[in-house]
């Protein structure tokens, strides 16, 4: 038994997952789908907060430490340079960088693929640090990172949820579509980040059902570019993970795992800097055609025969 503990590995890592995954009851990893779907949960989020995929600890030169940070070291200068990394011990002409670094230069990062600015995470991490330690700090981190699910579902009263779209029709549609799961007297909204847009855009005089009618065009759309892009990097780990077969060592499954949730993060990025150039793009010329229209409309007036030249 002791043994056992001592072989344990840390609660929360990768290696925990699959150490739980080998000890649950055959039958139970066979025939059930929800422990499926736990352990695959349980394993992302476990590399989302320990993007390394592995347990780095003790000092690191610049390189070491841009590289488990997945950054650069130009990055790192920068950030030094700004304030936001404290700096390093210096042994000679040699950088050691510590734990320390390494936690907040993961935060950085997280921050501010997140669209926050170096100022913004400058202001947040000096208020955030006052008085606190690092433990705090990896609290921080992880409100912020927070875990592998983009949006985690809210659960209410039928009747807020209800008020919270302020539309009969509009709710079942939604319900419809399982942004909100009806249960009883309790309602799990699934995609409270979209129904916070519907309602700003709704206080623009957008009708609830044009709102709702975009998302069922658009969804089909996204999921397309989400199936060419998980294809892409799926590829790389079928290479590697044969079905039927054995799976590889617990540092190798995590390093895959892991690769999975940065091709995550840089394909959104990808696809949000596009989406956001598209979008502009066709705001601007939209504004354009508006503007042109206005132009002939006027020159057409001021052109009518009969109308009187002041003198």
């Amino acid at each position: 038994m002791a043994t056992d503990r001592q072989s344990r590995p840390e609660p929360g890592t990768i290696a925990s997952v699959l150490h739980n995954l080998r000890r649950a009851p055959d039958r139970v990893r066979r025939h059930s789908r929800e422990f499926i779907e736990a352990a695959v949960a349980q394993l992302f989020d476990a590399a989302v907060r320990q993007p390394s995929g592995g347990t780095a600890s003790g000092e690191y030169r610049i390189d070491d430490l841009a590289r488990l940070a997945g950054t650069t070291t130009r990055n790192i200068r920068v950030y030094r340079d700004r304030g936001l990394l404290p700096p390093p011990l210096r042994v000679g002409r040699i950088a050691l960088f510590n734990d320390t670094h390494l936690t907040r230069l993961r935060l950085i990062t997280s921050m501010l693929e997140r669209g926050y600015t170096i100022a913004h995470v400058r202001e947040m991490l000096s208020a955030w640090e006052e008085g606190r330690n690092l433990g705090d700090v990896l609290g921080l981190e992880t409100a912020i990172v927070g875990t592998w699910t983009t949006e985690k579902p809210q659960t209410m009263p039928l009747a807020e949820a209800r008020r919270l779209v302020g539309d009969v029709g509009a709710f079942q549609r939604l319900v419809a579509l399982q942004v909100i799961r009806v249960a009883d007297t309790q309602a799990t909204v699934t995609r409270p980040k979209l129904i916070e847009a519907f309602n700003e855009m709704r206080g623009y005089g957008v009708s609830m059902d044009k709102l709702i009618d975009l998302h069922e065009q658009i969804v089909p759309k996204v999921d397309e570019i989400s199936g060419l892009l998980v294809r892409a990097g799926a590829e790389h780990v079928v290479d590697r993970i044969k079905p039927g077969e054995a799976l590889p060592g617990d540092a190798e499954f995590a390093e895959l795992i892991t690769m999975l949730v940065r091709f995550r993060a840089q394909a959104v990025a990808t696809v949000t800097a596009t989406l956001a150039s598209s979008i502009e793009s066709t705001i601007e010329s939209l504004v354009s055609r508006v503007l042109s229209d206005y132009l002939d409309r006027s020159s057409d007036i001021e052109a009518a025969p009969g109308r009187q030249q002041t003198r």
